[in-house]
């Protein structure tokens, strides 16, 4: 080739990458004068044209760096036209609001950027949450692939971040916060979260450094929106794991919308893959509806409400679990007598009203109340077998236990109820003045907390029970002497509690957009009381308060890459919740203070074109300093409390995502963690906690055939590095710092489309009524890997050594789903 051809194709080259660089997208959400999202809204610009669907949503990619009018016709509404002017790459969201009665022209001045994007929140698609495969789907299964969050149970809803526990997390539904059961102890007995996803509208996620108007944990905010109806519909899916039914409704003069879903869950399928042979039949269903009233122009209602019924019935059977090394293989036998039935009933309310005073200032009142019944009854005997294995190949007992180091058993009791009652009264404002936005919020809450503990375990090894270290007793030189003296349970937990525990919080916080000089920044500056007091028939504590400064900037320079710098932190504080008040025997300490951390994120966030599509790296590097720390450990998912903030920590990392479209119309991301968190116990040194994930990598893919694009393909794939495996009942902790495996996951979907979007009923026959209809296969841990979720802990009796035995999550299964809309 000539240089000359050389010279030009390279020229054509530039040109061409140049040209598809001048581009930008608008996308956002079409209102009517009700709030109400407008679906099949042209959209049209320079002759490309796009359409809202059924939330209101568009999406159009436009030319950049040049004036555009960019229209918006309805067959029912009027026309609106806004002139607007879009840099290259820039990614703007425009929400309109549409009239009925006269046309709106307007232009826009193009200076502020997501407001998300600004305070450093991850929004999730809906849509993504409903495809994407998982043991337990839903929101939580996909805040997983997140970097920063981490959980090693697919089994539950529960997640850890950045270095806090399952307690310091924030999860809020229409601005309301909504509660987990206390008594939850494994991930099996979960069964469903709160959040109906066939509900969601939009998921807002904040990893920390979040506003004050955000309550008091140290961790994570997750804020989810319910959707307004705007037409009749349905949505149907079931599977081999349950199912689930979504009514939309909507009046005919609009003002009463209503989205009412029913949900009925089933893990035998999954339970009975792991290692433990089980009888099991659990059953999880709840009904949640969300209710919306438009009084008027200025006045609207809503109500959210929620009742679930969660029975678990759990009778192991056997259980063999295979461990130690190629030259010393050894084996746990159990042989299991005895069941557990457990229930957890949980009611929900909550009312809000939302009344614009004037265009420059709202009120919203919101009271809501949560109650919850629990019980946790099991006696649950195990006699086990801890011995060696035969490795001979050619011997008729290849694979079993040919020489026992450890015969004992243990019987495990439980009577455990809670009544748990939580009332919330909240008002909160908002006010537009110039350029500043004010909000502030006061809230009351009484929780009135009835419990009784009463639980024991029993261990017999080799025929002698063995008496807990912390108990004086006789001396006991059997078989040479016969022991006189009381057997005692090596584990005995009895208390009953009767509190009440009233809160008053409140906040106040002001942001604000301005230039400074070609730069775009913004200040958000808050500030956060919250006062509690714990009483009871046996313990009163003192009035305790806590303050807790906010603060966020960010700035945009005038640079031609689209990046967006932001610092945030502040002190932050979390009054005890009622578990975090309950000492591992069970009693209530009515004084402890509040866990406080001093927060400090710093974020990049970029935006850019690859492939001529957009993609956005998110990069954020963290530190906490936490005080007042109230100590604790993690079996499965149950949190057992020091209760005496009796250590200092810190947390520590980097978190690192990648998301865009790698393959055209799909969502997909690439996220990467580093953290590291360690405490202080009584100033006895640094030790790991037991949230310290070191490493984390997590996938999200999308996609779908390319010659066959109806077959849908989703990919959900983690892995973690090891957590701290924990201790033995009484052993200090500093002596047992071993790790688990580490935890390692893939999910795949595939999913057959046989129509999307289907709304003119062109299809023939029955099939006329659904718009959209699919059939999966759902392939849960592909690779069938063995990952371990806490240790149990058996004696040699002639070593006297303890062994750390891992308990094994979920083999590899498959589930069949089919999903409908009408």
């Amino acid at each position: 080739m000539s240089a000359n051809k050389l010279i030009l194709v390279f020229f054509f080259l530039f040109v061409g990458l140049s040209s598809s660089a001048q581009s930008a997208r608008i996308k956002g959400i079409i209102l009517d004068k009700n709030n109400q999202p407008v679906e099949n809204v042209n959209v049209l610009c320079l002759g490309k044209i796009t359409q809202s669907n059924i939330n209101g949503f568009f999406d159009l990619v436009v030319p950049a760096n040049r004036k555009l009018v960019v229209i918006f016709t309805h067959i029912s509404l009027k026309k609106a036209t806004v002139s607007i002017v879009l840099k290259s790459n820039e990614d703007y969201e425009f929400n309109l609001i549409m009239s009925d009665y006269q046309e709106q022209m307007g232009e826009v001045i193009v200076t502020a950027k997501n407001r998300k994007r600004v305070q450093g929140i991850t929004t999730i698609e809906p849509e993504v949450i409903r495809k994407i495969p998982g043991a337990n789907a839903g929101i939580e299964n996909i805040l997983k692939t997140l970097p920063g969050v981490n959980s090693n149970n697919e089994l539950s809803t529960q997640y850890a971040v950045r270095g806090g526990n399952y307690d310091e997390n924030l999860v809020y539904v229409n601005e309301i916060e909504v509660y987990r059961p206390f008594l939850i102890r494994s991930g099996q007995q979960e069964g469903l979260s709160f959040t109906n996803t066939d509900l969601v509208q939009n998921i807002d996620f904040s990893a920390g450094g979040f506003q004050a108007k955000f309550g008091d944990k140290l961790s994570s905010v997750l804020d989810i929106t319910y959707r307004k109806p705007v037409r009749f519909g349905v949505n149907l899916e079931a599977s081999f794991l349950g199912g689930s039914l979504s009514v939309d409704a909507i009046s005919k003069n609009k003002k009463w919308s209503a989205v009412t879903g029913v949900r009925y869950r089933n893990n035998s399928l999954l339970v009975k893959s792991q290692e433990t042979q089980t009888n099991f039949t659990p059953t999880f269903t709840d009904i949640q509806t969300n209710i919306n009233y438009q009084a008027s122009a200025k006045w609207q209602w809503s109500f959210l409400g929620n009742i679930s019924q969660n029975k678990y019935q759990y009778q192991p059977l056997t259980r063999q679990t295979n461990f130690g090394t190629i030259d010393n293989p050894m084996a746990l036998s159990i042989f299991y007598e005895g069941q557990e039935k457990d229930k957890y009933d949980t009611y929900f309310g909550a009312l809000k009203t939302t009344f614009n005073v004037s265009d420059n200032f709202t009120l919203k009142f919101i009271g809501s109340v949560f109650h919850t019944l629990e019980q946790e009854y099991f006696d649950i005997f195990a006699q086990y077998r801890l011995g060696e294995v035969d490795t001979n190949i050619g011997s008729e007992t290849y694979g079993d236990v040919s020489f026992s180091r450890g015969i004992g058993s243990q019987l495990n009791h439980a009577r455990n109820d809670l009544d748990a009652l939580i009332v919330n009264t909240e008002v909160k404002g908002f006010h537009d003045w110039k350029e500043n936005q004010f909000e502030w919020g006061v809230k009351y809450t009484r929780e009135s907390i009835q419990d009784r503990i009463v639980e024991w375990e029993v261990i017999d090894s080799a025929g002698f029970s063995i008496k807990p270290p912390i108990v004086i007793l006789p001396k006991n030189d059997q078989p040479y002497a016969p022991y006189t003296g009381n057997l005692v349970p090596y584990q005995n937990v009895r208390a009953t509690n009767f509190n009440i525990i009233n809160r008053f919080s409140g906040y106040v916080q002001w942001s604000r957009k301005e230039n400074l000089g070609s730069s775009e920044v913004w200040y958000n500056a808050g500030m956060r009381m919250h006062n509690w007091e714990v009483s009871g028939a046996t313990v009163a504590g003192k009035s305790q308060v806590a303050f807790s400064p906010r603060a966020q900037f960010a700035i945009k320079p005038d640079w031609s890459k689209d990046m967006v710098f932001r610092l945030s932190g502040g002190l932050y504080h979390q009054p005890p919740f009622y578990r975090e008040l309950r000492d591992a025997d069970g009693v209530v300490q009515p004084n402890v203070k509040a866990q406080q951390s001093i927060h400090l994120v710093l974020s990049n966030d970029y935006s850019f074109k690859m492939w001529n599509r957009p993609f956005k790296l998110v990069s954020e590097l963290y530190y906490k300093s936490l005080t007042n720390v109230n100590s604790y450990t993690i079996d499965n998912v149950r949190i057992r409390y020091a209760a005496n903030n009796n250590a200092k920590g810190y947390a520590q990392g980097l978190d690192v995502r990648l998301n865009g479209e790698f393959v055209p119309g799909t969502e997909s991301w690439f996220s990467f963690g580093y953290l590291k968190t360690e405490e202080n116990s009584d100033n006895k040194g640094y030790i790991a906690r037991p949230t310290d994930q070191r490493l984390k990598f997590g996938l999200l893919f999308q996609d779908y055939m390319p010659n066959i694009p109806s077959v849908k393909i989703y990919l959900n794939l983690v892995y973690n590095t090891g957590l701290p495996g924990g201790s033995p009942s009484y052993a200090d902790p500093y002596l047992y710092q071993n790790r688990l495996r580490d935890y390692r996951r893939a999910d795949l979907g595939f999913s057959k489309v046989f129509f999307e979007n289907n709304s003119n009923n062109s299809n023939k026959g029955w099939f006329k009524s659904f718009k959209e209809l699919a059939v999966g296969l759902e392939i849960f841990n592909l690779f069938n890997n063995q990952n371990a979720i806490t240790n149990t802990w058996v004696r040699d009796v002639y070593s006297k050594n303890q062994y750390a035995i891992p308990n094994y999550m979920t083999t590899r299964v498959f589930n069949v789903k089919l999903s409908a809309k009408l």
